[in-house]
């Protein structure tokens, strides 16, 4: 019983210190890039998802797995050691499986939608705020959807840009705009 308790324990004190901690120190959501944390990356299809190894999955196992042995233990059918190990473990494989299917059906939703999003910026106009150095990185301003982003773009032919020109959009890639001068 004391194993099960300290993996309810152990768990739970994971998730709640990761949420906490990300929260305080996982860095900035105001910009355009989405950022992310350890959590994300990529599947063999190159969709964004987590990996069953992910901390967040390894974490619901250990605490469903503690979560059912302990309420297990409680019942005299399953009281037994040979008996709630294997229904706790499968329990939390269940569990650890349906959080790893919720990530990632959250993350295939949330990236299709946003990068059809981006794709569809192409030939749009936007405005210098930052101005582009020859060869060099400045910042666009432009609006989708009744709201104002901005992002880092580089000028396509490499050419110097001033502040307040107005560019069209060219192409995106990554989470870096390319843009030419509006004559």
């Amino acid at each position: 019983m004391i194993i099960y308790a300290i993996c309810l324990v152990v768990g739970l004190a994971f998730t709640l210190f990761s949420a906490l901690l990300s929260h305080f120190f996982g860095g900035g959501h105001d910009s355009l890039d989405a950022g992310g944390h350890a959590e994300g990356g990529l599947s063999h299809d190159g969709e964004p998802g987590i990996s069953f190894f992910s901390p967040v999955v390894l974490a619901s196992f250990v605490t469903a797995f503690g979560a059912v042995g302990l309420i297990l233990t409680k019942i005299d059918a399953t009281h037994s050691v040979w008996i709630s190990a294997p229904i706790s473990a499968v329990s939390g494989f269940v569990i650890a499986l349906g959080v790893l299917w919720l990530f990632n059906l959250m993350f295939s939703k949330t990236q299709s939608s946003s990068e059809s999003r981006v794709t569809s910026l192409i030939g749009h106009t936007a405005a210098i705020i930052t101005p582009i150095p020859e060869n060099g990185v400045g910042e666009i301003s432009y609006v989708q959807s009744g709201s104002r982003y901005t992002a880092a773009a580089r000028s396509e032919k490499g050419a110097t840009i001033s502040a307040g020109r107005t560019v069209k959009i060219t192409r995106i890639v990554g989470s870096q705009f390319f843009v030419e001068a509006n004559d």
